[in-house]
């Protein structure tokens, strides 16, 4: 089984699957086959969210919880349909992507080992559309610019000792913060121990805006729920509380994609739920095994997603920063940042003090 190949035809093109018999994951046996008729399961919904952009490829050659490594740039070697776009990184390197142009792209890297997909918040080829202007760091260099950023990604954090309970809290008082703002936002789960909530946005919003809207947003619920939400960056910080990592919104970041199936031996799937299901979610049970059936019940309650407006949250911010508030920290790969504070814990800085 593990060494025979199998070509499939993906809306008129041929892709094939090599070792279709070797075992992906291992609480239930599924194989790699399994996991493409998966994803041929779910195309619908899963490119309505992903297709056009590009994505990150983790590859798991051997299945979940065998060797692994991320890869930015496609293989040298490529079917002359095969779509790209170049990415760069908060320095500006640049790399050729894989595009999620269709299904066929897709199950092209499914056949490298890639079991799920990190995505961009960009649409390939959307540069030109961008109408922010130029930002510079903290040195006055340039930074890479990102495009149109057209999703808020919200990221729930569980800090040591958070439950799925706290997490289903903080997803709801997030949901009522952007339904006061007129902000329509959906949940997912994060396919390990977290939830992501996600507002598709209009064109008109570069990563480095996006960015401060989620900032000034996870200030707002700490502020309303100052004992269960942090938007404290450093750990020590933040104690028992559901962090809201406003960071997987920094230009050319990436976040497990809707749909895909994480590298877990119980291959367990990032999965889109309607609000009113948030209650009875038990995140380990929602598989590859499980979701088709789900989703042919229930549909995609991400369907009918309409681009929101981000203005409220920017103004939220434009209001902290004129009260006195500094950025908030930077992740350590992006250089230093105007209005930044110190990048430095605070017990570390009282040491040095």
């Amino acid at each position: 089984m593990t060494s025979e190949k199998l070509d499939l035809d993906i809306d008129g093109r041929t892709v094939t699957i090599s070792n279709p018999g070797k075992i992906y994951f291992g609480t239930r046996g599924e194989t790699k086959l399994d996991l493409v008729r998966y994803y041929q399961a779910v195309a619908e919904p899963l490119l309505r969210t992903t297709r056009d952009r590009p994505v990150l490829l983790e590859r798991y050659p051997d299945g979940a919880g065998g060797k692994s490594w991320f890869q930015k740039r496609v293989p040298k070697s490529v079917p002359d349909w095969l779509r790209t776009t170049v990415v760069s990184t908060p320095n500006g390197t640049t790399s050729d992507a894989l595009v999620a142009a269709d299904l066929a792209h897709l199950l092209w890297a499914v056949n490298l080992g890639c079991l799920g997909f990190h995505v961009w918040p960009t649409h390939a080829g959307a540069d030109a559309e961008s109408t922010a202007p130029p930002v510079h760091d903290a040195a006055g260099a340039l930074l890479p610019p990102t495009g149109v950023t057209d999703e808020l990604r919200i990221d729930l954090d569980p800090s040591p000792g958070i439950d799925f309970d706290d997490l289903r809290a903080a997803a709801l008082a997030t949901r009522d913060l952007c339904r006061e703002l007129d902000i329509d936002v959906r949940v997912k789960t994060s396919g390990s121990r977290g939830l992501h909530i996600y507002a598709l946005l209009q064109p008109h919003w570069d990563g480095y805006q996006v960015r401060a809207a989620a900032v000034a947003l996870a200030r707002e619920l700490e502020r309303r729920h100052p004992d269960t939400i942090t938007a404290a960056w450093w750990k020590e910080e933040r104690g028992r509380r559901v962090f809201v990592d406003y960071n997987q919104n920094a230009p050319h970041r990436t976040v497990f994609g809707a749909w895909c199936v994480r590298p877990k031996a119980g291959g367990q799937v990032s999965t889109p739920v309607a609000w009113d299901d948030l209650a009875d979610i038990v995140p380990g049970d929602l598989t590859l095994a499980t979701v088709p059936g789900r989703l042919a019940a229930l549909g995609d309650p991400w369907a009918d997603r309409t681009p929101q407006s981000l203005e409220p949250l920017l103004e939220m911010s434009r209001k902290d920063l004129a009260a006195g508030l500094m950025d908030a920290p930077w992740p350590p790969v992006y250089p230093k940042m105007p209005g930044e504070p110190p990048r430095v814990a605070p017990s570390r800085a009282r040491k040095e003090d």
